[in-house]
């Protein structure tokens, strides 16, 4: 091997101190041999964008059941805007955007069909085993549930990956956390694995947290205003959307709806990825960090939002939940939904042979179906892994009257 090809393996060179190198990559839980040509991080990427998982996400939900319309986001369209807003803040403060990116692509593998609203009906009825987490899940789907490789479950991706993907709100024990319980997949993988639960995740992992907060502000704010949810004269007075507003509004009179939540959107996205680049640079002064180990013990955030902003994306998401999470029709849509997801639960887990042949019949065999916590969390794993669409078919092929989710 050349001189020239091994030293790409390496990584991203010339990066910040306190980037997560991949050079330093702690390694994957099953040895395999490094790549000549791509970096631990960008062999990451690539595989959770070859993941089924990641397939599945163009037919799963934000807000709007798939079939409303061609031009919502699905968990898909809003992973990729993610992505590219992690990338752009990986780049600004110098860190490796591969992780970043493959942080971004992959956060939202374990939710649900039919959005928050399938989750929310998941846990209620996992409450007895253990309930459904959509974090943990996403953790379930790249450490075990993606069956494609030779040799291992799972994608088996970089400690560094898997670490941001379960830390990429924070820490999950000790003072930092927010005290809440740890989910069983999370717990149980840590003790095969450990993760380091009760530090701050990498300023790779912040990134790609922070720009979904970014994401989907903005495009809720744009779906809602396409599907009529409310209207440019409701937002006058939501703090910074109204400012953009007024922007827009004096530099193009007379300027037709969608080209006005165009520009209103993209603004609200450029002002707050702004705002954290600063913010964050200010906050890196203070602490001075050496490595991407200083990164984790700062105790703190560091890549957020100023304060002012801060108020003003807390006024926006109470703006989207009355006016779009609580809409009416969107409340009609939840209703129907969580009957579709518990109906299907119920069925499966009553005789997990109702169940395709790959999940119920290949699990009967392992006889873990006279066990109720495992029956359980298999049912659970097959419904999380639905999307809409799916699932919509799954209670046709079962039930003679599937609510009408529109």
């Amino acid at each position: 091997m050349s001189d020239t090809i091994s030293s790409i393996s390496v990584g991203r060179q010339g990066l910040a101190g306190f980037a997560c190198l991949a050079s330093d990559s702690k390694g994957r839980l099953v040895e395999e041999e490094t790549s000549p040509t791509r970096s631990p991080f960008q062999r990451d990427r690539d595989r959770i964008i070859h993941s089924t998982a990641f397939r599945r996400l163009k037919h799963k939900t934000q807000v709007f059941v798939y079939h409303e319309g061609d031009h919502y986001r699905t968990r898909l369209t809003h992973s990729i805007e993610v992505a590219q807003i992690a990338r752009a803040l990986a780049r600004a403060f110098n860190v490796d955007e591969d992780l970043a990116e493959a942080l971004a692509l992959s956060h939202d593998f374990g939710h649900t069909p039919f959005g928050h609203t399938g989750e929310d009906e998941l846990n209620n009825l996992m409450a007895n085993f253990g309930g459904f987490d959509h974090n943990a899940q996403s953790m379930r789907i790249v450490t075990k549930l993606e069956r494609r490789y030779a040799q291992f479950d799972g994608l088996n991706l970089a400690w560094e990956t898997v670490e941001g993907l379960v830390k990429h709100n924070g820490p999950l024990l000790g003072e930092c956390s927010k005290g809440e319980p740890l989910p069983e997949a999370i717990k149980s993988f840590n003790e095969l694995w450990d993760l380091d639960l009760s530090r701050h995740s990498s300023l790779e992992a912040q990134c790609a947290a922070i720009a979904d907060d970014i994401a989907y502000n903005a495009h809720d704010l744009d779906d809602g205003l396409r599907a009529k949810l409310f209207t440019l004269e409701d937002l006058k007075d939501v703090p910074l959307i109204s400012e953009h507003l007024d922007q827009v509004n004096a530099l193009y009179p007379n300027l037709e709806t969608n080209r006005i939540i165009h520009e209103i959107v993209r603004r609200q996205i450029t002002v707050m990825v702004e705002d954290v680049i600063n913010t964050t640079f200010e906050n890196l002064k203070i602490i001075n960090p050496k490595s991407c180990e200083d990164i984790r013990n700062a105790g703190e955030t560091l890549v957020r939002f100023s304060t002012t902003m801060a108020a003003n994306e807390k006024a926006i998401k109470a703006f989207l939940f009355k006016n779009m999470y609580r809409a009416p029709s969107v409340m009609k849509v939840r209703k129907g939904a969580k009957q579709v997801v518990r109906d299907l639960f119920e069925t499966y887990f009553k005789d997990t042979q109702n169940m395709p042949n790959e999940w119920g019949a290949d699990w009967v065999e392992k006889s873990i179906c006279n066990d109720e916590q495992s029956r359980a969390r298999l049912v659970s794993d097959f419904i999380s892994g639905m999307t809409d669409r799916y699932a919509i078919l799954e209670h046709q092929r079962l039930f003679d009257q599937t609510p009408e989710l529109r």
